[in-house]
């Protein structure tokens, strides 16, 4: 059978079900101290002023379960002197957003993911962010990002000012050749992976 995008005309044929099913099962097996050293090695890439710079604001989330990442790399970043606004999941629109004011700001939300308990800043703060961090299970070289499915992302997105980075954070496994899409997707302009660093697509 084919793994992962290793056959692109086996996988070619998979449907996004079928490559979330895979990819999760490929993540939950990604040993703890792999992990670790993946979400330490992100933290660099974020602080190393490749990506983001102090006094800029950054969009992203707290890594969940077998996400790439960490709750301590958001630490990471606001001490670099980044400002932080994370998701807000709010009914099935789009996403709201809250500034992160430390790992004692946030609580559970939907979905098992944590967000922050300040005040909600509408939908369009998006608007203000110099970088979009986004969750994905996968992204190919057309910059296709296989998210969860819930879809709060395609709908957050085009919100954000035209011309923003939106980078997908994966694994160094997870950017593949091709991905199944949609015409509802909506593309990332690049991916961060632990050692990879940032791969910009055309």
């Amino acid at each position: 059978m084919a793994r992962l995008g290793s056959d692109l005309e086996a996988t070619r044929a998979w449907t996004k079900a079928r490559w979330r099913r895979e990819l999760r099962a490929a993540r939950r097996a990604v040993p703890a101290s792999v992990r670790f050293a993946e979400a330490l090695a992100l933290s660099r890439q974020l602080t190393s002023g490749r990506i983001v710079r102090p006094g800029q604001t950054l969009c992203g989330y707290v890594p969940v379960g077998s996400e790439p990442g960490s709750a301590q790399m958001l630490d990471d970043i606001a001490d670099y002197g980044v400002r932080v606004l994370l998701p807000v999941v709010a009914g099935q629109g789009p996403l709201d957003w809250a500034w992160y004011a430390g790992p004692d700001s946030l609580r559970p939300g939907p979905y098992g993911l944590r967000e922050p308990i300040g005040e909600r800043l509408s939908v369009m703060a998006l608007r203000i962010a110099d970088v979009v961090l986004v969750p994905a299970l996968g992204v190919d070289g057309r910059g296709t990002r296989l998210g969860q499915g819930a879809g709060h992302y395609d709908q957050s997105l085009p919100l954000a000012a035209p011309g923003t980075p939106m980078v997908a954070v994966v694994r160094d496994q997870e950017v593949f050749p091709e991905l199944p899409s949609e015409p509802h997707d909506v593309r990332v302009t690049a991916a961060l992976t632990p050692n990879r660093g940032l791969i910009r697509f055309d």
